[in-house]
């Protein structure tokens, strides 16, 4: 699944569990591996509002030019130098089936293989009352943008199952992930799935069992397994983004120009994406989640030494030197934004204990262990802020989601 790999996967202890290190020294700047993922979906919400991304790998399908037409809601918009633009439309396909859209016939193939054998809906458009449609449309009823997670990603899991000659290798590389503690997947699969999430379980648990059902793993099927599906989601899966309009503008960029143009080029985009955000908000990428088997190991620093990265517009996941890494040394990423980073001790650890349920103890934080245990005010506001638009997001109904997205 790994590519170029410098890293060993070791046992730390039995509070930490796993840790990534490094086989030799790198220098900053080094890509330590890059990565296939086991499984990876788009989120509902973003293909339903004509993000188009390959179902397999969720490269992004449209050229800059109309994504940047669509986010901004300007369809006469032209983009200067589109040469800039990587996008090979003569490349895509489709199955043949259920007119699922790929960007590739490699993609398609590998998806076929794979998983979507199982998952194909033969009908196109859809029978809404195939049971995997009927489980979708209650998913999106349930979890509105912002989007965590999937039910597609654990379809995708069942899938690949049911597709594999030995359902036992699969089955022990899902086992392979990062659990929690029973009594602990309750407060996880909350923070993934929203207030309601208890009766969101007893919906979904027989409509995923009447769609997919598979006897080798029976016990996924029941409210509690699902609940623990939820949870390995929770604790290992990675978001995923990509978009074409980012790439171009990474092209534009590199392009070598008068400075005259040069000026007018980049006045030009910092406008496009004042328009886009302005129509589009923060919803600018085709954006799913994944599970990456090795990725998975990293553990977490606030000063971390490596960054994930997705250099190739699509799911596969680099891991980049932040810093120069010594043979033998743990590789650690932050699970955490930029801007969390940046805050207090108390609101970082607030944070991850939330959200991945363990107290750091990172060599910054240890610095730091004499601050107060108080949030500025500053920072009150923001978290003040962000439970609002959570609280907003989770009453939101399809009609109250822009349909320019």
């Amino acid at each position: 699944m790994a590519n170029g790999s410098c890293v060993d996967v070791r046992f730390i202890d039995s509070v930490k569990g796993r840790g990534l290190f490094s086989t030799r020294d790198v220098a900053a700047g080094t890509v330590l591996f890059e990565e296939k993922p086991l499984v990876c979906a788009q989120f509902l919400w973003n293909e339903f509002y004509n993000y188009k991304a390959c179902e397999h790998c969720l490269r992004s399908m449209e050229n800059a030019e109309e994504m940047a037409r669509r986010l901004s809601a300007n369809p006469s918009l032209v983009l200067p130098h589109l040469e800039c633009c990587k996008v090979k439309k003569d490349n895509f396909v489709h199955c043949p089936h259920c007119q699922v859209a790929y960007c590739s016939s490699n993609c398609r193939e590998e998806a076929w293989n794979q998983y979507h054998q199982v998952l194909c809906i033969s009908h196109h458009p859809p029978d809404p009352n195939q049971p995997l449609v009927i489980l979708q449309e209650v998913w999106k009823t349930m979890h509105y943008p912002p989007e965590t997670t999937s039910i597609m990603l654990i379809a995708k899991m069942i899938a690949l199952i049911k597709q594999a000659k030995s359902k036992e290798e699969i089955i022990a590389v899902f086992n392979q992930f990062c659990h929690v503690p029973h009594n602990e997947e309750m407060e996880l699969s909350h923070k993934l799935l929203g207030k309601q999430f208890k009766g969101q379980y007893e919906a979904l648990q027989p409509l995923l069992l009447n769609a997919l059902y598979e006897e080798s793993v029976a016990q996924w099927f029941t409210p509690d397994g699902l609940r623990s599906l939820f949870a390995l989601i929770g604790m290992n899966g990675q978001g995923v983004g990509s978009s074409s309009l980012s790439v171009y503008v990474h092209n534009c960029d590199d392009l070598d120009l008068e400075e005259e143009e040069r000026q007018n080029l980049d006045q030009f985009i910092d406008q496009l994406y004042v328009d886009m955000e302005k129509e589009s908000g923060a919803f600018l990428n085709c954006e799913g989640s994944a599970l990456y088997k090795l990725q998975s190991s990293c553990n977490h620093s606030c000063e971390p030494n490596a960054e994930i990265n997705f250099l190739h517009n699509n799911s596969t996941l680099s891991l980049t030197a932040l810093t120069d890494i010594a043979e033998g040394e743990e590789i650690l990423i932050s699970y955490l934004d930029e801007c969390s980073r940046e805050r207090s001790r108390h609101s970082r650890q607030k944070e991850l204990r939330e959200n991945y349920l363990f107290t750091c103890d990172c060599p910054k934080c240890r610095r730091q262990c004499d601050d107060p245990d108080l949030t500025s005010s500053e920072e009150e506001e923001e978290e003040e802020e962000e439970m609002e638009d959570c609280g907003q997001s989770e009453g939101m109904n399809p009609d109250e989601v822009s349909q320019d997205r």
